[in-house]
């Protein structure tokens, strides 16, 4: 195949090279920098992110802009998030061609706020929404999880997360109830989003290799609804999320006893929770014996409820 077939002249060894060359840089292994180098990679992430020519793509990480060529080639306008100080002059120029629907935000993705991205300017080309409405990135892997997390959490105008992570991190993201993945990451993201296909990636499509094996997994974000099939309230999604870091505090422990070490340790307000432990297992109806591991979404969700319960009662 000749590089006019190509979705992003850059995915490949000698083309990364040349342009970290040119630029006097080589890869940081502190920022996690590992470059795609294989197009059918980048060819499938945009097939599973089903980018189009109406979404406007939120990307972390953009490196010297392999990815980043892709996303541009089908979505109305990408803007992208890069704390590395020494990439924008690079992107600025790989980017070029497309510097009219491209905005570059310097800053550490998780210091990102709405004000942020409602000051990225809309192309004049397209009549869309300012705001971007998918994430699609190759994370840095140290920051993958708490990344993911933390946008669905604060950006509700995000329908979507394409992300490239380590393959533990994407087994935690997809865990089912009983498995050894499953744990309090598992039931707060699931309160936002669930998995909808994925696809692994070996070391060899990176430069240089990882120590990893990767996958890239989409999430689709939902809205958690409570037993009368109403969304749940924010109070709610945030007692839930206090709930599940209890019952995981000790993994190996049982409910009651996990609970009562989270809460132990978190001030008087904690203290009077531990003695409320028991009175809020049965307004759940959750047996105080079991793990955390065996939950379900719901159960987790009526431990919420008798939390919020609880506290107000007090």
């Amino acid at each position: 195949m000749g590089s006019a077939s190509k979705l992003s002249s850059l995915a490949s060894v000698a083309a990364t090279r040349e342009v970290l060359d040119r630029h006097g840089l080589s890869t940081k292994h502190s920022l996690g920098q590992n470059f795609l180098i294989n197009d059918d990679i980048l060819k499938k992430i945009v097939a599973l992110a089903e980018v189009g020519e109406a979404d406007r793509v939120l990307e972390v990480g953009p490196g010297i802009g392999t990815l980043t060529i892709a996303l541009l080639k089908s979505a109305a306008h990408v803007t992208s998030v890069e704390r590395d100080a020494d990439l924008p002059a690079v992107l600025a120029e790989t980017l070029a061609p497309w510097a009219e629907k491209f905005t570059l935000i310097s800053k550490d993705a998780l210091d990102l706020t709405v004000a942020d991205l409602a000051d990225t300017p809309a192309s004049a080309l397209v009549s869309v929404s300012p705001l971007p409405n998918k994430l699609v990135a190759n994370l840095p892997y140290a920051v993958a999880a708490t990344v993911v997390l933390g946008f669905f959490e604060r950006f509700d105008f995000l329908e979507s997360a394409t992300v490239m992570v380590q393959k533990e991190v994407a087994d935690r993201m997809a865990a089912t109830p009983g498995n050894k993945n499953y744990g309090a990451y598992t039931v707060k993201l699931s309160l936002y989003a669930e998995p909808a296909g994925r696809f692994s990636v070996s070391p060899g499509n990176f430069f240089p290799p990882p120590h990893v094996e990767s996958v890239v997994l989409r999430l689709n974000r939902r809205v958690p609804l409570d037993g009368e099939g109403r969304p749940l309230s924010p109070e709610l999604v945030r007692a839930t999320c206090a709930m599940a870091d209890a019952s995981f505090a000790s993994r190996r422990k049982t409910l009651a006893n996990s609970c009562k070490t989270y809460f132990s340790g978190r001030g008087d307000e904690g203290k009077s929770t531990v003695t409320q432990l028991p009175a809020i297992f049965a307004a759940a109806g959750v047996d105080a014996a079991r793990r955390g591991e065996t939950l379900t979404q719901a159960e987790f969700i009526n431990l919420g409820k008798a939390y919020l319960a609880a506290v107000a009662a007090r």
